[in-house]
């Protein structure tokens, strides 16, 4: 079983690196106090595969007194030959108070009359034995999140791992609403409506008839052309700024024929990219036949 205990500066991004980690398959725990440490690795290493692989915040919210031990608990997990490693999150004393300025949070150190300088300054030196004993050391002083993702990953991700984006492409119907979930969305209403045709009213866009239909206008032929040039474009830049979920959303007036075949047919394009993509029609089966 692997542990990998996360500490440092408070607003350094732990908990921002603990949801990278769990991205890639760490069972995480945030703010756990160092005393809890043993016997939770133990419970863990006593249940299977389930924790395998294990990521733990242990800070300053713990207590100031908790460091040496946090230490002397690192030790005692490795005598018992599990693989425990140290990853410290730092920042230069500027950058941490601009983000608690940002956030408008209190640091945990503050006591009245402090400024967040004062609070920062001496937690640096409370944490400085840690920072001392770190396997893996990481500023994030100038470090965007992407960034961060990809360092985590170089360090503890498996191969392949960061390269990975999914992308959903979901249909609906405008006047059920956008989904809220969209990244981007697209309006394909300019397209001849199958509503209006009398024996593709009752079919939706997955029914050849439908499809056949929505594909016979060139303007349909050459949105997709041009649709597809865009994502070729998008998705590896969305890749490398870290991005692992797309969703795309085509929408038309009910949700029910036009966007369902341009759905379809936009996967599965974006499948031929080399890129994980699922397809989702959330307004299909709705049965309010007004305006397709």
């Amino acid at each position: 079983m692997e542990i990998l205990v996360i500490s440092g500066l408070s607003g350094a991004g732990k908990s921002r690196a603990a949801k990278y980690l769990e991205d890639m398959g760490y069972y995480t725990v945030d703010n756990m106090p160092a005393e809890r440490i043993l016997p939770f690795a133990e419970f863990c290493a006593s249940s299977g595969e389930r924790f395998e692989r294990v990521a733990l915040v242990s800070d300053i919210r713990g207590g100031s007194d908790g460091f040496p031990s946090l230490l002397q608990t690192i030790g005692r997990l490795r005598d018992k030959g599990m693989n425990c490693r140290l990853l410290f999150l730092g920042a230069d004393t500027e950058t941490i108070i601009r983000r608690y300025k940002e956030t408008r949070r209190m640091h945990p150190l503050m006591r009245r009359g402090d400024t967040i300088e004062d609070a920062a300054r001496r937690e640096e030196e409370l944490l400085r034995p840690l920072r001392e004993h770190a396997d893996f050391l990481i500023d994030t002083t100038q470090m965007p999140s992407s960034k961060l993702r990809s360092e985590l990953y170089s360090l503890f991700g498996s191969r392949g791992q960061e390269d990975a984006l999914s992308v959903s492409v979901v249909s609906f119907g405008y006047k059920h609403g956008i989904p809220p979930e969209a990244d981007l969305v697209f309006d394909v209403r300019f397209m001849p409506n199958p509503f209006y045709v009398s024996e593709l009213r009752e079919l939706t866009g997955l029914d050849a008839p439908v499809r056949d239909y929505v594909f016979s206008f060139e303007q349909t032929k050459q949105f997709l052309d041009k649709l597809e040039d865009l994502f070729r474009f998008l998705l590896p830049r969305y890749r490398e700024e870290g991005k692992t979920m797309l969703v795309v959303a085509v929408g038309c007036t009910g949700g029910r024929h036009r966007s369902v075949a341009i759905t379809r047919e936009l996967a599965e394009r974006i499948a031929r990219l080399g890129y994980s993509t699922t397809e989702n029609h959330r307004d299909m089966t709705r049965r309010d036949m007004t305006h397709g």
